[in-house]
C-alpha cells in the first residue's frame, strides 16, 4: 500500500529553502534528487503487462535511484540479499552493534568521512583480534558491516550493525567454532573497552582529540550489544535485509504533513520499543533529514575479512564443502510483476523524456493497446 505521504512532499513544500538548509552542496543536490523522484521531471515509461487476461498499461516515472531516496532502496536491497544468500554457509550468524557516543556528534559533522571511516576500521580491529584470541576462536573471521547515523527522532547516533559468523579459519584452513557454544561471540564488556580504546587512539592519531574530549570519551563505558545468534538462514537473510539500505526515515512512518508540521512514528527503545508520535517543523524536519546524506563515494556497507571481496571467493566456496551450503528458495523480483493481476511481468513499449508523457487518452497509448493485444 503506497503511503499517504512523503519525504518528498516536504522536499518540495521547502524547496525554495533547501540551501539554508543544508551544510554543503552534495547535501542540496542529493535533496534536489530526492524531491523530483518518480515525478514527470525525471522523463519515464509505459509499460504494459504481458499476462493475456490483464494487458494493463502503466505510465511509470523514472526515479533518481539516490541511496538515501526512501523510494528506490527495494530493487537494489533484493539484489544485495541475493547475492548475499549464495555466500551463506552452516555456521551460526551473530548481529553485533557498535555505538559512537554523543560526545563525537560535532566532530561527525565537520568531518563525516573520517569519524565514520575510523568507525568501520576500529570495528573490524576488534572483531578480528577477539578472533584471532585462542580463548575465543583462534581462527580468521568475516563480518558484514552497515554504518546507520540516525536514531528514531532523525537526530544523530552514528553506530555500526555488524553480521559475524560464529567462527573463523585456522592455520590449517578448517573451521574452528567460536568456544561460546552458541549462547554468545565475544564478551561485550571487554569489546566496549577495546572499541573505546582503540577509537580514541586513532583520533588522537589524527591530531583532532584534544585533552578535555578524550577525558570525556572516558566518562562512562561504551556500549557493545550482542544478539543471540540466528536460528537459521532465514534469519540472517532477513536481517541483512532489514539493514543495509534502510535509510533515515521511511514514508510510512509519515502520519501527516499540515500547517508547515510533520508528524512521524517513533520507537521508544528505553521503554521496550513503544511507539509514540512526534512533530517537527518542515524546516527541522528537513535540517535533520540532511545530517544523515553521507559524504560523496563514501561506502556505507563493508565485507572484512574472509567474506571480503579478495577473500570469500576461495574461503566461502571452502567453507560450504566442509560445513554445507544453504538453499533458500529462489527469490521472485516483484518489482516486474503487474501490480493489477500480480500474475504478468510488465513490458516495457514507450519511453519518454522530462517533458513529460503522452496522455492517457491519446491516439498514441490506444494504437499501442491494439498492438501488444493483437493475435
Amino acid at each position: 500500500m503506497n503511503p499517504d505521504f512523503e519525504v518528498s512532499d516536504v522536499l518540495r513544500g521547502q524547496r525554495h529553502r533547501l540551501a539554508q538548509l543544508c551544510a554543503n552542496s552534495w547535501q542540496l543536490r542529493t535533496l534536489q534528487a530526492l524531491s523530483v523522484c518518480r515525478t514527470a521531471a525525471l522523463g519515464g515509461h509505459v509499460d504494459v503487462c504481458d499476462n493475456s487476461d490483464c494487458n494493463k498499461i502503466h505510465i511509470s516515472y523514472n526515479s533518481c535511484r539516490n541511496r538515501h531516496c526512501p523510494k528506490c532502496q527495494g530493487h537494489k536491497r533484493e539484489a544485495w540479499m541475493a547475492a548475499r544468500e549464495k555466500e551463506l554457509f552452516r555456521a551460526p550468524y551473530y548481529h553485533l552493534v557498535f555505538t559512537l557516543p554523543g560526545e563525537l556528534n560535532k566532530l561527525a559533522l565537520y568531518r563525516p568521512k573520517l569519524v565514520y571511516g575510523l568507525l568501520f576500521k576500529t570495528v573490524w580491529q576488534v572483531v578480528r583480534d577477539f578472533a584471532r584470541n585462542p580463548k575465543f576462536i583462534g581462527g580468521a573471521p568475516g563480518m558484514v558491516a552497515i554504518l546507520h547515523t540516525w536514531g528514531q527522532n532523525l537526530g544523530l547516533h552514528p553506530h555500526l550493525h555488524c553480521i559475524v559468523p560464529g567462527g573463523g579459519i585456522s592455520t590449517s584452513g578448517k573451521w574452528k567454532a567460536a568456544h561460546g557454544k552458541g549462547k554468545f561471540l565475544f564478551p561485550v564488556k571487554a569489546m566496549g573497552q577495546v572499541f573505546r580504546a582503540k577509537y580514541a587512539q586513532a583520533l588522537r592519531k589524527e591530531g583532532i582529540l584534544g585533552n578535555g574530549l578524550y577525558k570525556d570519551l572516558f566518562a562512562r563505558p561504551w556500549v557493545v550489544y550482542c544478539k543471540q545468534p540466528f536460528f537459521g538462514p532465514a534469519q540472517v537473510v532477513e536481517y541483512l535485509g532489514r539493514y543495509t539500505h534502510k535509510i533515515a526515515i521511511s514514508n510510512h512512518r509519515i502520519r501527516n504533513i499540515e500547517n508547515g508540521q510533520v508528524v512521524f512514528s517513533a520507537k521508544d527503545y528505553r521503554k521496550g520499543g513503544s511507539k509514540y508520535l512526534l512533530s517537527l517543523s518542515e524546516e527541522e524536519f528537513v535540517r535533520r533529514f540532511a545530517l544523515h546524506i553521507l559524504p560523496r563515494g563514501f561506502t556505507r556497507i563493508r565485507h572484512y575479512g574472509i567474506l571480503s571481496s579478495t577473500l570469500k571467493k576461495v574461503c566461502v566456496e571452502l567453507l560450504q564443502k566442509e560445513l554445507g551450503r544453504i538453499k533458500l528458495p529462489e527469490r521472485k523480483d516483484v518489482h516486474l510483476l503487474c501490480p493489477v493481476c500480480r500474475k504478468g511481468k510488465l513490458v516495457t513499449i514507450w519511453r519518454f523524456n522530462s517533458r513529460g508523457p503522452p496522455p492517457v487518452g491519446s491516439a498514441i497509448l490506444n494504437f499501442m493497446k491494439k498492438l501488444v493485444t493483437m493475435p
